[in-house]
């Protein structure tokens, strides 16, 4: 049953709540959710009210958020129909989407024409990966179309988790040979000297967000496996030097933490047939006092060079805890009154 059997939302006699009916009366237990938790969290970021009424929900509230509530049940009750489940990330995405949100599920292999079909999807072994914020939308479809691309924005806003996403579909697409993640060595003032065991076991800890993405996207035995045969890397920025990184998908994360000259030896890496993306957030620099950020130097010398995409985040883009948001923002605002005094 497709999304024009749902019936139109109606306003009553009451101005301030719109009836939605929903034919499928069990897919409308999911689209309430467990203990009704779906609706409690619509109902939470868009400040309306929702009572279940047979296979009908009304929606209580204003006129603006009572209207885009009851799009946003239309538009996942469409998605229950195509046999997608629907999850607290899927119902931030579409809140924050809203309309451009709607339209048709993205095949494999589809790629850039799915920006011309309205909705976005990202295909993994192990899940789809959907953008759950225009500036995330807008990320994707750079990534897709540029050889270069730089993702800058506080934490949590999806920069590295999307390069990885795009990085899979892309590799298991066949249009890469390797993926190869990497981050500078630089954490909080700690050097890996200090470290106890062997190389591998001093660098592993930088490296474990690049393999908790990686592991989200592909099952752990392939990508162990493919790990072993070295067509996914992942590795610390200083062990790029002198390497020529062809038909290759790369991603430099945390990239604030790159020097200068290490930024300048990263770039030059790009070979034939690769993709590389960089990301990092400026507020979080951990280089030694009166050491440049590689970052800011690449993004002043390089805006405005074809072929070379910059995408910007905020904190409205964030998709971790909602605080998250909340701590980005009290950040910013105390570092602004800071360069006001």
């Amino acid at each position: 049953m497709g999304i024009s059997a749902l019936t139109p939302p109606t306003d009553t006699d009451d101005a301030h709540q719109t009836l939605v009916e929903f034919p499928d009366n069990r897919l409308l237990i999911d689209l309430c959710g467990e203990f009704d938790r779906n609706l409690a969290q619509i109902e939470h970021k868009l400040g309306v009210h929702i009572l279940r009424r047979g296979n009908r929900l009304a929606v209580v509230g204003e006129g603006g958020s009572r209207g885009q509530a009851a799009q946003v049940l239309r538009q996942l009750y469409a998605r229950l129909e195509t046999g997608k489940a629907v999850e607290a990330g899927d119902i931030d995405g579409a809140i924050r989407l809203g309309d451009s949100a709607d339209g048709t599920a993205v095949q494999p292999g589809d790629q850039l024409e799915m920006f011309q079909r309205g909705r976005v999807e990202i295909h993994t072994r192990r899940k789809l990966i959907e953008p759950r914020t225009e500036a995330q939308k807008a990320y994707v479809r750079a990534l897709y179309e540029n050889e270069l691309c730089f993702g800058i924005g506080p934490a949590g806003t999806g920069k590295t988790y999307l390069a990885v996403a795009v990085a899979v579909n892309m590799f298991i697409g066949g249009h890469v040979d390797r993926i190869i993640l990497s981050r500078p060595a630089v954490e909080a003032g700690e050097r890996l000297g200090f470290l106890p065991g062997d190389m591998k076991e001093k660098v592993d800890p930088y490296m474990q967000p690049l393999y908790d993405a990686l592991n989200d996207f592909l099952p752990g035995k392939q990508t162990a496996k493919l790990i072993e045969e070295k067509r996914i890397e992942i590795a610390p920025l200083a062990f790029m030097r002198g390497r020529t990184l062809a038909n290759a998908f790369v991603v430099l994360d945390e990239a604030q933490n790159a020097t200068t000259m290490q930024m300048k030896m990263f770039l030059t890496r790009l070979g034939e047939g690769s993709r590389m993306v960089i990301t990092g957030d400026r507020s979080q620099v951990d280089l030694p006092r009166g050491v440049a950020s590689g970052l800011a130097d690449a993004e002043r010398l390089l805006s405005g060079i074809d072929r070379i995409s910059f995408s910007y985040f905020t904190s409205k883009d964030v998709v971790r805890h909602p605080l998250v948001a909340r701590i980005i923002e009290a950040y910013d605002a105390d570092q602004e009154r800071g360069e006001g005094r």
